[in-house]
């Protein structure tokens, strides 16, 4: 095989993995400003009263694993991460940072500009596709990755908290099934976290990885580049 047709296969291979996300994250936008509660889960969530532990565990567990944002943002943090201490170590970060203030949010009523908070969720993709590519050090910016990941992490949080906060939620129980709805978050965010390491793991394997991870981090960042533009545009049309 020549050294160019090399290349367009390494290029193929780096686009894929995070194509499919970026163009996930393009086709939710398209349907909602930023990713929130879908309209049927809402109505549910109005229309009850009372404990149910399980329909809002399996809400937060859908919130995580169709949130294009949280999936671009941890696949950008577990990036370049090769052992699993280190994963646990950032995703346990992130998970601290999400569950602090989505629960602080509903449940003390801290309450924010939706657009807002978005774009900022999406300036975190951005900033992590950039460091994964060099950028900051190119730049001779140091920045500590854990305390960058746990900032992010109450951030995406306090997103989610902003739509629930939309909801005219019961107060009867709330404090039980916000907590239900966090533990269905985290159960999601572990769910996703595993296929998108095998599909690292797989990348990894194919010879095709640290060519490709230019590429892929560029389409990472372009997408958190997309969220962020969407987000502020309705912030200012609004």
């Amino acid at each position: 095989m020549t050294g160019s047709a090399i290349k367009r296969n390494a290029m193929k291979s780096s686009i894929g993995f995070a194509g499919v996300l970026s163009l996930s994250a393009l086709c939710y936008a398209s349907a909602a400003l930023g990713h929130g509660v879908a309209e049927g889960d809402a109505q549910f969530i109005e229309r009850i009263s009372g404990t149910h532990i399980i329909p809002f565990m399996y809400l937060g567990a859908k919130h995580m694993v169709t949130g294009y944002d949280h999936l671009l943002f941890l696949a950008g943090v577990i990036f370049f991460l090769y052992r699993i201490r280190d994963v646990a170590l950032y995703v346990t970060l992130f998970a601290v940072g999400h569950s602090t203030t989505l629960l602080l949010g509903v449940l003390a009523g801290i309450r924010a500009d939706a657009y807002i908070v978005d774009a900022i969720i999406g300036l975190s993709v951005v900033y992590k596709g950039f460091e994964n590519i060099g950028g900051f050090r190119r730049l001779g910016i140091e920045i500590d990755t854990r305390a960058a990941v746990l900032l992010f992490g109450f951030a995406h949080g306090f997103g989610l908290s902003t739509k629930l906060q939309d909801l005219t939620l019961s107060a009867e129980e709330l404090v039980p099934n916000m907590l239900a709805f966090n533990v269905g978050v985290e159960l999601g965010q572990f769910a996703a976290l595993a296929l998108i390491l095998i599909g690292f793991g797989l990348w990894r394997r194919s010879g095709t990885f640290l060519r490709g991870a230019y590429a892929a981090n560029v389409a990472i960042m372009t997408a958190g580049f997309t969220l962020f533009g969407y987000q502020m545009t309705g912030y200012f049309v609004s």
